[in-house]
């Protein structure tokens, strides 16, 4: 089977701390690159407009994603006991879908179930699992009437207690029962979290959106600990229109990677690092 069916893409934090119209003209270089699909994160300290964004991306032929980012309230979080905070979260989100919705983007996607760094160390409220689902259907519903497919991604223990693995994630959608909802998986998360790469991606099925495609590091894919061939094989057999997205932080841009907790050089380059890793990955198939 060829790669033609896959789309390959990367995220904005390879070139950019957050979103503004000063980078307009980053989609032109995406296209330069031979990418499919372009991921921006939002949050509230972006200031750009949704109508030149949707512009660029269609002048370009691109398929764009966006997901939470940047500055995201605590207390947004629709996993939270508090029923004033679970409101928060809810129309937060909203927001950013309306938002993704007038920049073009076909979907929504990331760590939507909960807030990514808030970590309870305890045993979770028997309630959290079912509040958390009735809040994603919610969030489903308005994507649908927005026209924006919600995505949401597993992280691993370091980053939240609530779905750290595919089945954890399948578990959620089958329980929120919407059918605007998917999966995005991230290999650089399953890293901690899942032995057998090939049976996550594979079991996850008709819900799978895409993936991540990152190195266990956050670095170039290949020659790290990710089985690869494992990987390509499983996306071919399970969505050969899988989305493959290229995900890190740029290493040269001030504080940007530091504040994400990359503290080794990965990616000063961003177009030597796309390179690389899309012709990593399309050499394995």
């Amino acid at each position: 089977m060829t790669t033609e069916h896959f789309k390959y893409g990367a995220h904005m934090y390879m070139w950019a701390e957050r979103w503004s119209d000063e980078h307009l003209g980053l989609l032109d270089h995406i296209r330069d690159l031979d990418l499919d699909v372009f991921e921006v994160s939002l949050g509230d300290d972006s200031d750009f407009s949704p109508s030149l964004l949707r512009k660029a991306v269609q002048r370009n032929g691109l398929e764009l994603t966006v997901g939470p980012g940047g500055v995201w309230p605590m207390e947004c979080d629709i996993s939270d006991a508090d029923a004033d905070n679970r409101a928060l979260g809810i129309a937060w989100h909203k927001r950013l879908i309306d938002l993704a919705s007038e920049s073009g983007a076909s979907a929504y996607c990331g760590a939507t179930y909960g807030h990514p760094g808030r970590v309870l160390r305890e045993r979770p409220d028997p309630d959290e699992f079912p509040r958390i689902a009735e809040g994603l259907h919610l969030l489903a519903e308005h994507g649908a009437r927005a026209g924006v497919q919600v995505v949401i991604e597993p992280m691993s223990r370091f980053r939240t207690h609530i779905v750290n693995t595919p089945q954890q994630a399948i578990r959620l959608v089958r329980t929120a029962d919407h059918p605007n909802l998917g999966i995005n998986l991230d290999t650089y998360h399953m890293i901690t979290e899942v032995r057998d790469y090939g049976a996550a991606i594979t079991e996850t099925g008709a819900l799978l959106w895409g993936i991540h495609a990152c190195e266990n590091d956050r670095g170039v894919p290949g020659g790290g600990l990710v089985p690869w061939g494992e990987v390509m094989s499983a996306l071919r057999n399970t969505n050969p229109a899988a989305r493959i997205m290229l995900e890190t932080y740029n290493t040269s841009i001030g504080d940007l990677a530091v504040s994400r907790g990359i503290f080794q050089d990965l990616c000063p380059d961003p177009d030597e690092y796309t390179g690389q890793g899309i012709a990593f990955l399309k050499g394995l198939t």
